[in-house]
């Protein structure tokens, strides 16, 4: 089993930026994930930003992610962060960290992921 754990949520203006950390613990039988990160707007269905694949390093974004963040492999065999920069109103949100023992190529689709963190909260304000 494997916990994800995020952190690096806060307030900020618009404008500024934040970075987002996840982190993984547990029992890792795979060597290589999809890393993901997705948010939940109120009001607005889970959505994909972006993912990584672990095994090469190579990046996905879904359109809410691309230009102003970027996610990268962390130190842990199972870790990834987000990079968010010009962050605006609409990216108020909580930012979850999810992983799955696979290739990214479904990174959008929530259902795709087995292992979800709690959630870390940001917010944006004008």
């Amino acid at each position: 089993q494997v916990q994800l754990a995020e952190s690096g949520g806060g307030s900020v203006q618009a404008g500024g930026s934040l970075a987002l950390s996840c982190a993984g613990s547990g029992h890792t039988y795979s060597t290589y994930y999809c890393m993901a990160w997705f948010r939940h707007a109120p009001g607005k269905e889970r959505g994909a930003v972006a993912a990584i694949y672990t095994g090469g390093g190579y990046t996905y974004y879904a359109n809410s992610g691309k230009g102003r963040f970027t996610t990268s492999q962390g130190d842990g065999k199972i870790s990834a962060t987000l990079q968010m920069h010009d962050l605006k109103r609409e990216d108020t949100a909580m930012y979850y960290c999810a992983a799955e023992p696979n290739y990214c190529g479904l990174f959008t689709r929530t259902w795709e992921f087995v292992y979800w963190g709690q959630g870390t909260q940001v917010k944006i304000s004008s």
